[in-house]
């Protein structure tokens, strides 16, 4: 038995386009991998890393960082200056469509300073990023011991 594959495959190819159409556009930017540094009882601030990674269909900026569990938080740069590790503030993170910004110790990170309480390996953090355009993302990171 012969198949009519010329109806076939305008129709599938039909099908595949209308499935494409109703997945859901990507609106937000994604924080994958990401970790806490658990940080001993007398500490201070600690340390947020993982991978931010732009999946919409446009550049996006990133502006303003917080937690509930920490009094400040924001976006940093170890450079090295005159042979020295020092930490510098980056104001603000634009990742074009596709992009990835990986935050590694010894590179870029989010500091978390004054955390309002203890915070033990296996608790989750809430890391709220906002973007240039006034949208705020929420993403839970857990702490774990490295």
């Amino acid at each position: 038995m012969k198949k009519n594959f010329r109806v076939f495959i305008p129709a599938a190819l039909a099908l595949s386009g209308f499935l494409a159409a109703c997945q859901p556009e990507a609106t937000a930017p994604v924080f994958e991998q990401g970790w806490v540094r658990a940080m001993p009882p007398s500490a201070h601030m600690t340390a947020a890393y993982g991978v931010l990674r732009n999946d919409t269909d446009s550049a996006i900026t990133l502006v303003a960082f917080a937690s509930p569990a920490f009094g400040d938080v924001s976006l940093h740069r170890t450079v090295q200056v005159d042979g020295m590790a020092r930490m510098r503030e980056v104001e603000s993170l634009t990742l074009q469509p596709g992009e990835i910004a990986e935050l590694e110790p010894g590179g870029l990170h989010l500091m978390l300073m004054m955390p309002a309480g203890p915070l033990p390996a296996g608790s989750d953090v809430p890391l709220d990023i906002t973007a240039a355009d006034g949208r705020s993302f929420r993403f839970e990171v857990p702490v774990e011991q490295r």
